[in-house]
């Protein structure tokens, strides 16, 4: 029978032609507004949400953040457990503190892929 599932399956089958190339004509931009150079652009960083590497280490000993939590991002960690603390945890507080540990948890991950990258530039040239 149709269902979402395999109507979506067979949109996406009819979107591959024989060739076995993707057929685009179902988009919903037009090929002439999609410009390569600002796709996969920059990300947006957030003032305060930068990674930092010296942490005031017994701020974070003092507000018992787990060793687990204990990065790059845990100058942040701190006021965002404090605002949980004081709303009792509830969902809808703290969201502004929650993005800029979370956008700063990203911008950690970045650039440790970046550090990996320059790492493997450099073994590479060395071979």
């Amino acid at each position: 029978g149709h269902n979402k599932y395999t109507t979506s399956r067979s949109r996406w089958l009819r979107s591959v032609d024989t060739t076995g190339k993707y057929n685009t004509s179902f988009s919903r931009i037009p090929r002439s507004k999609i410009n390569s150079s600002n796709m996969g652009g920059g990300h947006h960083v957030t003032p305060g949400s930068e990674p930092k590497k010296d942490q005031d280490l017994q701020a974070i000993k003092d507000a018992r953040i787990p060793i687990a939590w204990r990065d790059t991002c845990s100058h942040i960690l701190i006021p965002l457990n404090k605002c949980r603390r004081d709303t009792w945890y509830n969902p809808d507080k703290c969201g502004h503190y929650r993005h800029i540990y979370e956008e700063c948890e990203y911008n950690a991950y970045l650039q440790r892929v970046e550090a990996k990258v320059q790492e493997d530039k450099i073994r590479k040239s060395m071979d």
